[in-house]
């Protein structure tokens, strides 16, 4: 049975759940319990601080672990990075306070940065032969210059309004981060089986995401137009109609793309479009 380190509250254990949902995992979300294995699936779940799973799984407390790339750099520990999931997306960025002149990365020379992540910064700061005065800090980073603790921080940012409300204006962006799964080195081959499993899971809902199922009538004399438009997964699937001259095609289009690509569809003479929402997708 593979055990799954998963940070035990915050946005990242909400996603981790309902991607273990999706994928057709049952687990309990009971937050009392700090092991807890799933019905369904050879998997237990076990609870902890997101700074604490790097090293559970380099160790072998846990075979395997959902983190930000943030924290697992920041740890450096011995594990391997699986997959990205794409999701918990954030950066690690520098920030001073606003209104300051900034003429670029030598600014920071001599300059106190405050920060959760020093190992990140210290390798920045020395990749770039900045010598800088690094302050470590647990819990609000971003006060610290207000109240003349440093001259800078450096901290997650995801939509900046931190910052803002901090009178902080971002001026570096040193790494992006998102979760990813990691697994110890030295799973055996049962559990290496167990993993690939989940990993095909994890594969047939990622790929389904932002995905849209597309049905529409087509005048046949105009297919060759449309299936040229359109960006399927590979080639389309075309049916004829009971009606003569019309021709039913199927495909699956990127959301982002969605409405560009519609409105080419009703150029060309497509009618009775239909849009439906993809679950999984085996590729």
């Amino acid at each position: 049975m593979l055990r799954i380190a998963v940070q035990s509250k915050g946005r990242l254990y909400e996603d981790t759940m309902a991607l273990l949902a999706e994928a057709g995992i049952k687990v309990s979300n009971s937050k009392r319990t700090l092991l807890v294995q799933s019905s369904n699936f050879p998997v237990e779940i076990l609870y902890l601080r997101d700074d604490d799973i790097p090293q559970s799984v380099a160790t072998g407390v846990a075979d395997l672990g959902i983190v930000g790339l943030n924290e697992f750099e920041e740890r450096h520990e011995d594990a391997e990075i699986v997959r990205p999931l794409g999701f918990s997306r954030c950066r690690l960025s520098l920030a001073i306070p606003k209104h300051t002149p900034y003429p670029g990365l030598k600014w920071f020379e001599g300059r106190k940065i405050a920060t959760s992540y020093p190992c990140i910064l210290r390798r920045f700061m020395q990749q770039h032969h900045i010598a800088a005065d690094i302050h470590v800090i647990t819990g609000s980073v971003e006060i610290s210059p207000g109240i003349g603790l440093s001259d800078a921080i450096f901290d997650i940012v995801s939509s900046g309004s931190t910052l803002v409300s901090n009178n902080l204006t971002e001026v570096e962006v040193v790494m992006e981060s998102e979760a990813v799964l990691i697994a110890n080195r030295q799973l055996d081959e049962e559990k290496r089986a167990t993993l690939d499993e989940l990993l095909f899971r994890i594969e047939a809902v990622k790929a389904a995401e932002d995905k849209k199922y597309v049905l529409m009538n087509v005048p046949t004399d105009r297919l060759s137009d449309v299936i040229a438009v359109l960006p399927g997964a590979k080639s389309p699937t075309v049916m004829p109609l009971a009606t003569e001259g019309w021709s039913s095609v199927h495909t699956v289009i990127d959301e982002k793309r969605f409405w560009e690509i519609i409105r080419q569809l009703k150029e060309l003479g497509a009618q009775g479009i239909l849009v439906l929402p993809i679950e999984k997708m085996i590729l």
